[in-house]
Formats: structure tokens, sequence, C-alpha cells
């Protein structure tokens, strides 16, 4: 522990300093989300243009389908989307969920999930649109920079349960197309 300390804080004291240079040298700054040209800002102090990604709305579009009663996440499964806690959520209540994505965290999920979780893995984009057409809500658990699932689930005419946090602030409205919990 000791030994590493010798190692890392000249490295990241380096990397702070190429950093720093290098930011200097930025004409603009482009950011995907407010949480992010914030991020810049404190950062920087720098002020960063916001362009949203772009979501194919034709594409993406609400069917005359009758949502069902499962949730969905629609992610890759690596921990810092804090998948866990949405397995953790649907459990409690006796919700079924269903899983679109894959990753190097599916295993500790899979072995973490109980008989309501249904991993689908990847699927086509058809595949993924027909799923947010047919979830009752799709949840979002972790702090996304900008988080385009909530748009495209917005899309396909369905709400989002998501963390208060980060640029799902920017997509989901408290009440009106979904819900902000504060505490993970």
């Amino acid at each position: 522990r000791i030994a590493s300390r010798w190692v890392y804080r000249p490295l990241l004291a380096r990397l702070a300093r190429w950093d720093a240079a290098s930011a200097a040298r930025v004409t603009r700054f482009v950011a995907n989300s407010a949480h992010v040209a914030d991020r810049i800002r404190r950062y920087y102090n720098r002020v960063a243009t916001i362009v949203y990604p772009p979501v194919d709305t034709v594409f993406f579009q609400p069917a005359d389908v009758s949502p069902g009663s499962h949730f969905l996440i629609v992610s890759a499964l690596v921990p810092y989307k804090r998948i866990e806690l949405a397995i953790e959520a649907c459990e409690r209540v006796g919700a079924a969920l269903r899983i679109v994505g894959d990753g190097p965290d599916r295993r500790r999920l899979e072995a973490r999930a109980g008989r309501h979780v249904t991993f689908v893995g990847r699927v086509s984009d058809e595949a993924v649109r027909d799923e947010y057409r047919s979830a009752l809500a799709v949840l979002l658990p972790g702090e996304e920079d900008f988080g385009i699932v909530p748009v495209e689930a917005h899309a396909c005419g369905r709400p989002v349960v998501a963390l208060g946090r980060g640029g799902a602030l920017e997509t989901v409205i408290d009440g009106d197309n979904g819900v902000l919990f504060d505490e993970p």
C-alpha cells in the first residue's frame, strides 16, 4: 500500500499537469449534457457547448401495444450502472425485470438475480424497440453523463424511473414522463 503511493502519486501529479496543459490548448469544449458541461466548468473553468446525442424518433416511436407488467433495463452490464440495485428493488416488491444487454458484470448479476429476473442479452435494434414498447417502465438506477436510454424509452412512450442525478435530470421530468428517486 505504501509502495503504491510512491508509484502512483508522482504518476497522478504528472497526469494532472499534462491534463491542465492540454485543456489550456482546447479551442472549444463540447459536452453531451449540462451535467458534463458543469464538470468542465468546475475542473477547467471553461464554458462548454452542449450538443445532446441524437435519438432516431422515426425508429423509436410508440406502438399500439399495451404495456406489460414488467420493468426493463437496457444497459451495458458494468458495475457503475448499478443494475444490482434495480434487481434488489424488483425482488423486494415481487416485480418482473427484463435486462437487455451484456458485459463483464453479467455473471455476478445473474448469480444475484432471483426467478423474476430475465437476462435477454444483446438483441437487435428492433428487439430493443419492442422491449421498450412492452415494458411497464424503464429503470435507470445509476448516474449517467447523459443517458440515451431514457430518451429512447420516452420516444417509445414509456416512463422512466431514474436516480435523480446526472443526465437523467435533463430528460426525466418527475411525475410527468417518469419518477426520480434521490437515493440509490
